[in-house]
């Protein structure tokens, strides 16, 4: 079982009933709000140190179709370019940048209505632990805005990221 600190637990239980509420408002289910293609606005870590894991301005996009299959990808803005201009032959410090500065990852998700939650079967990922593994992640919309809560990312701590549905 996983155990938070009173702040993470209040913050996900809010952001739950937010969420709650703001479907209630809205015609469409949970599930149709969340399908469709989305951008990155932020991703930030309230852990002992709060960070902005993929700095200030991260790039990223979601997918998630009607079908149950989705997509993320988020890149550092701002990742240096490889010297040699392949990406077969970057040095250690290129590599480093590159990997630190990424995160990628596919597969099939589920969502729960009730507690507007999203459960992602990761397939693969650019970050070879998360293959196989079943996540589970709080959201809630807000306008053309969604915003999830991962309660245990790879890195430690509470990750916030927030998207902006695509036009």
């Amino acid at each position: 079982m996983l155990m938070f600190a009173t702040p993470v637990v209040a913050s996900v239980l809010g952001l739950a009933a937010v969420g709650l509420f703001a479907g209630a408002a809205n015609a469409q289910s949970v599930q149709q709000q969340a399908v469709g293609t989305w951008t990155l606005v932020s991703v930030t870590v309230d852990g002992p140190i709060k960070a902005e894991p993929y700095g200030p301005n991260p790039h990223g996009i979601m997918f998630l179709d009607a079908g149950g299959r989705f997509s993320v990808s988020i890149v550092r803005a701002g990742v240096p370019k490889f010297a040699s201009d392949n990406r077969t032959k970057g040095t250690d410090a290129e590599n480093t940048a590159a990997v630190h500065g990424s995160l990628a990852y596919f597969g099939s998700y589920t969502i729960s209505e009730p507690g507007s939650s999203i459960t992602v079967k990761i397939e693969a990922s650019n970050y070879p632990n998360f293959g196989g593994e079943t996540q589970q992640r709080v959201f809630a919309f807000n306008g053309d805005e969604m915003t999830v809560l991962n309660p245990a990312p790879s890195g430690g701590g509470v990750a916030k990221q927030v998207w902006k549905r695509a036009k």
